[in-house]
């Protein structure tokens, strides 16, 4: 089994990239390398869903340092650390910034092909939260309200009678909350909520 997600290797060395790439697309796995943090972070879509594998030690930025970055973005990529200059503390830092996985150079293809199907799954659940959250950020005070009872199970009439506005008004916020939160019924609508909040 192969991610569905695109695997971005970000190393300074050309060994290392051009190892990885070759044993990763022996698992149909999509690989794009950068040879630095700067150029990765201007020529890829930061986001979008997908892995990186990120090399602590790195001239002009760190790997901590583009990790850093993505974070204060929002950006759902998840991270994998790949180091030859590891330690415990390093590694503890690493999964507490976040990251997926840390591993030592030279890695073993069927761990890191593992750690690389968990960070993809993570990473779409993280896109698909952060999409739920701009969606709930978006609404007006009003749709907010309506929403809070919607989720409690409240039906039109209801709704409209504890806000004390017309039931078409209710009908009208309800069908731009739908919209917003790309939900076909109520349930999903409810799930997208339940995500944008958590």
């Amino acid at each position: 089994m192969s991610p569905t997600v695109p695997v971005y290797v970000v190393d300074d060395d050309e060994s290392v990239r051009d190892s990885l790439a070759f044993m990763l697309e022996g698992y149909d796995v999509n690989v794009t390398t950068y040879a630095g943090g700067p150029t990765f972070l201007d020529n890829a879509d930061i986001m979008l869903p997908g892995c990186v594998i990120l090399d602590s030690r790195m001239p002009e930025l760190r790997g901590q340092e583009v990790h850093a970055i993505l974070r204060q973005c929002h950006s759902p990529l998840s991270i994998i650390f790949l180091t030859g200059h590891g330690d415990v503390s390093m590694a503890v830092d690493a999964f507490k910034s976040g990251a997926v996985d840390f591993f030592q150079k030279p890695v073993d293809g069927e761990k890191l092909l593992q750690a690389i199907i968990l960070a993809a799954e993570k990473s779409l659940q993280r896109s698909e939260q952060l999409k739920a959250l701009s969606s709930y950020q978006s609404l007006t005070e009003r749709e907010r309200d309506i929403l809070l009872l919607l989720v409690q199970g409240k039906r039109n009439q209801q709704i409209a009678d504890g806000l004390c506005i017309a039931v078409r008004t209710v009908e009208v916020h309800r069908s731009s909350l739908m919209k917003k939160f790309n939900a076909k019924t109520i349930a999903e609508l409810v799930l997208q909520y339940g995500m944008a909040i958590n």
